[in-house]
C-alpha cells in the first residue's frame, strides 16, 4: 500500500527548444535601402522617359522630419515605391500604345484623306510637345468637299504674336 501512495515526482515537463533567431538588423537594412535605392533610380528613369507628357504625378512624399526608419517603415517605402512604380509603367504602356496608335491613324490619314473627313489629330496625341495638329480638310473649301478633293494639313496651331503692347503710362 506504501508503495501506491507514493508520490513519484516527476521532472519538470522540458520545453523543446526554440530556436532563437537573432535578426542581423544591420544588414537586413542595408538590404532594405539597397532595394529602396533600386527602386527610385528606376522610378527616376520611367519619369525621364515619360517627361513631355503630363498627368504623373512627379512629387516624392516625405516623413516626418530626419530620423532612423525602423524596418517595418523601411520595408513600406519599399512596398510604396514598388507599387507607385508598376502603376507608373502600366500608365505609360498604355499611353505609349495610345500614341502609336495615333501614329497610325495619321499614316492611315495621309494614305487615304476621303476616309476621313475632318479628323484632327494633335502633337500632343502623339506624344511629341508643341501645339500643331493634322487635320483632314477639302481642298479649296466647300467645292473641295463636293468634290471629294480632300488633303491633310498640318498646321503649326500656336497662337499668333500679339505685337507690340502700347507703352505703360509713366508715373512717379
Amino acid at each position: 500500500m506504501e508503495v501506491l501512495e507514493q508520490h513519484i515526482k516527476a521532472p519538470p515537463p522540458t520545453r523543446p527548444e526554440t530556436a532563437v533567431v537573432e535578426v542581423d538588423e544591420r544588414a537586413a537594412r542595408r538590404s532594405l535601402r539597397e532595394q529602396i535605392a533600386k527602386l527610385e533610380r528606376e522610378l527616376a528613369g520611367a519619369f525621364v522617359t515619360a517627361y513631355p507628357r503630363a498627368g504623373f504625378d512627379w512629387s516624392v512624399p516625405a516623413f516626418a522630419g530626419p530620423r532612423m526608419l525602423s524596418l517595418g517603415e523601411l520595408e513600406r517605402v519599399r512596398d510604396d515605391l514598388a507599387d507607385r512604380l508598376r502603376s507608373v509603367r502600366v500608365e505609360i504602356g498604355e499611353r505609349t500604345a495610345h500614341e502609336e496608335e495615333n501614329r497610325r491613324l495619321i499614316e492611315r490619314m495621309m494614305l487615304e484623306p476621303a476616309r476621313y473627313k475632318f479628323v484632327r489629330v494633335s502633337r500632343e496625341d502623339i506624344g511629341e510637345r508643341g501645339c500643331g495638329h493634322w487635320h483632314v480638310r477639302p481642298r479649296l473649301g466647300l467645292i473641295g468637299m463636293l468634290m471629294g478633293w480632300w488633303q491633310v494639313k498640318l498646321s503649326s496651331g500656336c497662337p499668333l504674336a500679339g505685337g507690340r503692347q502700347p507703352p505703360l503710362p509713366h508715373t512717379l
